[in-house]
């Protein structure tokens, strides 16, 4: 998923503010749930009578930052599955400009309905499954 970095995104120097990667990841992970044939409105409706209420919650996330992003850059936000358990998803994401690697996180994803962990629901996951690779996506 590509992402334009605007004034708001950037600090009093121009580069991104760190905690905007957050917000660029956090799209990259919808976008990801859509190109899996599973958009959030659809998913809310469809589990409703199995996990009412249901949400995504990130439970941990670990970042590193190789190099700072600009104003005006268009980023590349790539996201793949990792480890998929029963009611949660490791999914291993990065922001790009180009060929460089800006930044690069670990992100633990649970799935919970009435505030207690749920399993995934069997479509979502065997189709996170299919795409999850092995190590970084580096």
């Amino acid at each position: 998923m590509q992402v334009r970095v605007y004034y708001e995104d950037t600090d009093f120097s121009g580069v991104i503010y760190h905690a905007n990667y957050l917000r660029f990841m956090e799209r990259g992970r919808t976008n990801y749930l859509r190109l899996l044939g599973a958009d959030h409105r659809t998913l809310f409706e469809e589990t409703q009578d199995e996990a009412p209420g249901f949400a995504f919650v990130v439970r941990s996330m670990t970042i590193d930052f190789f190099k700072p992003g600009y104003m005006d850059d268009v980023l590349d936000v790539v996201t793949a599955a990792g480890e998929v358990k029963g009611a949660s998803i490791t999914l291993l994401q990065q922001c790009r400009r180009g060929d460089d690697l800006l930044i690069e996180a670990r992100v633990r994803v649970a799935f919970v309905s009435g505030g207690k962990a749920q399993r995934i629901p069997k479509p979502l996951r065997i189709a996170m499954e299919s795409g999850r690779v092995k190590q970084s996506a580096t």
